[in-house]
């Protein structure tokens, strides 16, 4: 398996390659080093820093590995949904685990750890009382949407021709309807809905 290391810390990038190398594997690459000519990935590690659709366009065919060194559910969430990352794992991994998620996201499968689904779903609340959703708006549907996107409250009033005032309204309700108190909760509560 080829690794492509692309950290926003050096030291961290050549920790990693260390790692993997004294664990079996042979082709690693850390960024700000000339690449093996022809040499292809098969798994790109990343971190917020260095994700980038570029990168990504670069290397169409690697599987996403993102190295989650602190962002907030937030963020990692609209992460998630705005790039192909097949894979996030927290810096502090054990190395069996980060070998087995190499492996699944090798193999195609998709690989999250329990301290990043803990974050994300964390005190997540429930669709309502009684487990069901409460009806929503065609506007709010929209607004759900936009925020699935990873769009600002700036962006989606743009977007949805709205004032901030309004669409901040229009949360406020959506929040209390679906009994969440993030974007990061509305998004995983309105996924895990609509499958």
């Amino acid at each position: 398996m080829t690794i492509a290391i692309h950290l926003g810390s050096q030291l961290l990038s050549e920790a990693i390659q260390q790692l993997l190398a004294r664990t079996g594997y042979d082709t690693v690459v850390v960024s700000g080093r000339p690449p093996t000519r022809g040499l292809t990935p098969d798994v790109l590690l990343v971190d917020s820093t260095t994700l980038r659709q570029d990168l990504l366009a670069h290397y169409p065919d690697a599987k996403v590995l993102l190295i989650d060194t602190g962002m907030e559910p937030e963020q990692l969430c609209a992460t998630l949904l705005s790039h192909r990352i097949h894979g996030v794992l927290s810096p502090h991994t054990e190395i069996h685990l980060f070998k087995k998620a190499l492996m699944a996201i090798s193999e195609g499968q998709l690989w999250i750890d329990n301290r990043t689904v803990k974050a994300l779903l964390h005190d997540a609340g429930n669709l309502s009382p009684k487990g069901k959703i409460s009806h929503i708006t065609s506007r709010e549907q929209e607004i759900i949407d936009c925020i699935c996107q990873g769009l600002s409250n700036k962006e989606i009033a743009k977007t949805l021709s709205l004032s901030e005032h309004t669409v901040k309204a229009h949360l406020s309700t959506i929040f209390k309807k679906f009994n969440v108190t993030s974007r990061s909760k509305l998004v995983s509560v309105a996924m895990s809905s609509w499958r």
